[in-house]
């Protein structure tokens, strides 16, 4: 790896410890093995690079809970027992990116702060939104674009209500048959199955 590289995977390593606002060059330098100079030659700034750590951090976590969701769609059985699957997984990945939601919901709280990050932000959540749209029910935004941001909207609120239920108190966050019976409970209340 270069010292692009290096910086980037310091620096996730740093969010994941220390989170965002808790996370200094210095801290970054040292987990990267680079100079503190190195940051300013490929970032210009420690907040540049942080940002792109997190970025980089939340598209592998969307990569891995795309794989997920492929896997468990070729299981057999109905769309409830692969919903049911593909929510046991994506809860358990709670406890172990725990880190990259409180950083998530650390920064929206600072959003408005912080200009540059919220359009960053907006920007990864449209394309955050088309992709669950995508992965859950397999809308192609080409197709329908409105619907799939709808769609992709729906699932983008039951995960980020997912986890911070998670962050605040895990024993009493929902499980995935919770969140499978309560969809039932509302599709009854709608008239649907």
């Amino acid at each position: 790896m270069g010292n692009r590289e290096d910086l980037l995977a310091g620096a996730k390593r740093c969010l994941m410890e220390k989170g965002y606002s808790g996370t200094t060059a210095r801290d970054i330098a040292a987990a990267a093995g680079t100079s503190l100079a190195a940051i300013g030659y490929h970032f210009r700034t420690t907040k540049a690079l942080l940002d792109a750590a997190l970025i980089e951090a939340m598209e592998e976590w969307g990569k891995e809970i795309e794989q997920t969701l492929a896997a468990d769609a070729a299981l057999d059985g109905a769309p409830a027992q692969r919903f049911e699957a593909t929510w046991t997984r994506i809860i358990e990945s709670f406890d172990r990116l725990r880190p990259l939601w409180a950083i998530q919901f650390e920064l929206i709280a600072q959003m408005d702060r912080l200009p540059e990050l919220r359009e960053a932000f907006a920007t990864a959540n449209r394309q955050a939104k088309l992709g669950l749209a995508a992965i859950f029910e397999h809308l192609d935004p080409a197709a329908d674009e409105r619907r799939a941001m709808a769609v992709g909207a729906f699932y983008q609120a039951l995960l980020g209500g997912m986890a911070a239920q998670w962050l605040v108190d895990p024993e009493q966050a929902p499980s995935a048959r919770d969140l499978l019976d309560a969809l039932r409970t509302i599709g009854a209340g709608l008239g649907t199955r």
